[in-house]
């Protein structure tokens, strides 16, 4: 089993954030900092995921720490302009039942998991790489869901505090 030390810690289950690769509409590709100081940044993995990700440096990845985790079939940058057809990523979406699906609604999802659980604006920000409060809003999204974990919360709050010494409702808030 390899460990990518300088980008990905499956024992920590972190993957460093450092650099960007961007596809110009000539072809170039540039490599630099992430488009935001914001975006410069460690994020925890589930650990639901890593056994795939083992799997994979194993299988795809080369040996050397500073290797790209996922490359091309020549062991190049994946562009933009291939990355569809190298995924086959029409023929697998339909596979799983999700037709249309682009890349960058992945993230979509799992921003808008991570906040639906609960975490506050600025971790969000954080782990987005998103300097702006517009920008991170973006994936919080009101549900009924939501509105009952609020009221189960405030229940919670309210109810310590009836069971407590306080005799009244607590002034922390």
């Amino acid at each position: 089993m390899r460990q990518r030390s300088r980008r990905l810690d499956l024992t920590a289950r972190a993957v460093s954030v450092r650099q960007q690769h961007v596809e110009l509409d000539t072809g170039e590709l540039l490599v630099g900092p992430p488009k935001s100081r914001a975006g410069v940044r460690t994020v925890a993995i589930p650990e639901a995921i890593i056994p795939a990700l083992r799997d994979h440096l194993d299988q795809f990845t080369a040996p050397e720490p500073d290797a790209l985790i996922f490359t091309g079939s020549r062991g190049g940058t994946l562009r933009r302009s291939n990355f569809r057809r190298a995924a086959k990523w029409d023929e697998n979406t339909r596979r799983i039942g999700f037709p249309g699906l682009h890349f960058h609604d992945l993230r979509h999802t799992g921003n808008t998991i991570a906040a639906s659980s609960g975490a506050s604006l600025k971790d969000l920000m954080q782990r987005m790489g998103h300097d702006s409060v517009r920008a991170a809003l973006i994936y919080q999204h009101s549900t009924a869901e939501a509105d009952r974990k609020i009221a189960d919360a405030m229940n919670s709050k309210i109810a310590r505090d009836i069971d407590g010494s306080s005799g009244g409702p607590s002034d922390t808030g």
